[in-house]
């Protein structure tokens, strides 16, 4: 993943920054990818309220506490509404089109920084990763180095809440048994390109990680990993703590 996008590259922040300023989006944001079928973001869904969000999504922000971490903060649906209920939140994201965005719309300490860029230093009570917040590891051998990093940011007595989704029911035959050749990687492993309009994306590799995957890995990490909630299409809530 690059340390930040550049502003002709960044679809995602080019649309979020246009329905920031204007209220709409002047094209479709289109999400492809190799392994599965062309598909579209609904831009406006990325400026979601609390009460137009998931419930594991609100079970997230009601859990939240102290200085908290919003990474991967995009159009900052989430860290604005922690600011608006009193919290202390600091958003931070790739996309500096996507910060400008979130600095438009009033979040105070908004960060347009990669996680692991050294002068990102915590310690924060509560760390949010969330719509699919395992995606930053990029790929399963990813996952160490962004647990360690995660816990380096951590203080004393923090969490880590963090989302999720299981894509074994995307390869499961009739049976049960899951039709994944091993020998192609891991099966939550996904590559993801993105346009809108003239600006077009590099691809990038997003992760969808399994709950006991994730709790496994914390382990080695010295975290331990509990499953909060489950949700209805496959996606889970979870927390890791020291």
């Amino acid at each position: 993943m690059a340390d930040t996008l550049k502003p002709e590259n960044d679809p995602m922040g080019a649309a979020i920054l246009d329905f920031a300023r204007n209220g709409k989006a002047r094209c479709r944001l289109k999400v492809l990818s190799s392994m599965f079928d062309d598909d579209e973001m609904e831009v406006r869904h990325l400026f979601r309220t609390p009460d137009q969000m998931p419930e594991l999504e609100r079970k997230a922000l009601d859990m939240a506490t102290g200085r908290i971490l919003d990474v991967g903060a995009g159009a900052g649906c989430h860290a604005l509404a922690l600011q608006k209920a009193g919290h202390d939140v600091t958003a931070i994201d790739i996309s500096d089109l996507s910060c400008q965005a979130m600095a438009m719309r009033g979040i105070d300490k908004v960060r347009c920084i990669n996680l692991y860029d050294s002068t990102l230093t915590g310690p924060f009570d509560t760390i949010l990763l969330l719509m699919n917040g395992t995606g930053i590891a990029g790929k399963v051998a990813g996952v160490p180095r962004f647990l360690l990093r995660l816990k380096e940011l951590l203080a004393n007595g923090g969490q880590v809440l963090i989302d999720s989704s299981d894509l074994r029911y995307v390869y499961e035959d009739e049976d049960g048994n899951l039709d994944f050749d091993p020998s192609d990687g891991y099966y939550g492993e996904v590559d993801y390109r993105m346009t809108y309009g003239k600006v077009r994306g590099e691809r990038f590799d997003w992760l969808y990680l399994e709950f006991p995957l994730l709790q496994a890995f914390a382990q080695e990490a010295g975290l331990h990993a509990e499953l909060v909630a489950e949700g209805d299409h496959y996606d889970y809530l979870a927390r890791l703590y020291m």
